[in-house]
């Protein structure tokens, strides 16, 4: 083929494309399924008629054109989807509560492994205050002589304030995160956070209520709690999924089972955050404020009560939009 024969039969596609280019800006939701297809094929072409013409015409214009048309139609078509507040919207009422669907038996594992932990050390810890000394170590101690002084945590002095915060899982953000990549320990760390945290909060509320205190941090956590501890569990859960991807990879190697299950476990955490930050407003400004106890509760039973009913049904009615939109989520019953 000459390059004048090229010219003339390919031409009128390569003009084509252009103005399919053109139309689309970048944007290929503005070409509909008949353009996107004729885009497609238009584009397979123009690639087929470079390489001809680096083969055959290296030298001429008509070829340094092509390159440059088949670049433009390449990046439109391959470039990543830019984040819009559509599908921010969209991972927020649809992709994220359906995750959490997909991880809920994870999610309540993770509940009864910090839970359980928690009411044993707190009938043990009430029951004989010296035993918060075997189950937390001699670093509870500066804790412990503000308890029996018959302050609350939150009139601790400042030297003291940090080991109390941890104790009671104020640092909340650590603990999710910890939780989360603990499942790459094959969910050991996971474990730990979850058990020791549990052991934590409950011999600290065992100690409270020996001295008739624990109706105080109470009221203290109620309005924050609920949010607080919905998405530890919530990461805990993530971890574990992980960990049981890693233990029980299937056919996949292990490799690849924690690459596909890290990719939706990192969308939850991440679509949690929000979540810290309300809890954190209402820990800072409602919490320690001297509303009555009651304003206190509904605030933590509304938020709760709100945050479960959308994780577990919102999105459940709403159509895919593409076939590629469903997600696949590798759910193996933990044992």
């Amino acid at each position: 083929m000459t390059l004048d024969e090229l010219i003339r039969q390919r031409r009128s596609g390569w003009q084509r494309l252009e103005d399919l280019l053109q139309k689309a800006q970048g944007n290929m939701t503005a070409l509909s399924e008949t353009e996107l297809q004729e885009l497609g094929r238009l584009y397979r072409q123009a690639t087929s008629d470079l390489a001809l013409a680096q083969r055959d015409f290296p030298n001429q214009k008509v070829t340094a054109y092509l390159n440059q048309l088949v670049g433009r139609a390449h990046a439109s078509i391959y470039r990543e989807t830019p984040l819009r507040w559509q599908q921010l919207r969209r991972f927020y009422t649809t992709t994220y509560p359906r995750y959490y669907r997909a991880l809920l038996n994870y999610t309540k594992l993770s509940f009864l492994l910090l839970v359980a932990p928690a009411l044993i050390s707190f009938w043990l810890v009430w029951r004989n205050p010296d035993a918060i000394y075997i189950i937390l170590g001699p670093g509870i101690r500066d804790l412990v002589h503000t308890v029996e002084s018959g302050k609350l945590w939150t009139d601790i002095a400042p030297s003291a304030r940090s080991a109390a915060s941890t104790v009671i899982l104020t640092n909340n953000i650590q603990v999710m995160f910890l939780a989360f990549a603990g499942g790459i320990t094959f969910g050991l760390l996971t474990l730990y956070i979850l058990i020791s945290n549990g052991l934590s909060l409950g011999s600290v509320f065992g100690l409270l209520q020996a001295h008739g205190l624990s109706a105080g941090l109470l009221e203290f956590i109620l309005a924050h709690g609920f949010i607080e501890l919905s998405v530890i569990f919530l990461a805990g859960g993530c971890g574990l999924y992980l960990g049981d991807g890693l233990l029980r990879p299937g056919l996949l190697s292990r490799r690849n089972a924690l690459v596909q299950r890290a990719r939706i476990a990192v969308q939850l955490i991440l679509g949690s955050a929000p979540l810290l930050v309300l809890a954190g407003l209402i820990e800072g400004f409602i919490s320690p404020s001297s509303l009555p106890f009651w304003f206190k509760l509904a605030v933590g039973l509304a938020t709760g009560a709100s945050l479960h009913w959308y994780w577990l049904r919102a999105g459940r009615d709403v159509p895919e939009e593409h076939p590629r939109a469903k997600e696949t989520v590798p759910v193996p019953t933990p044992r």
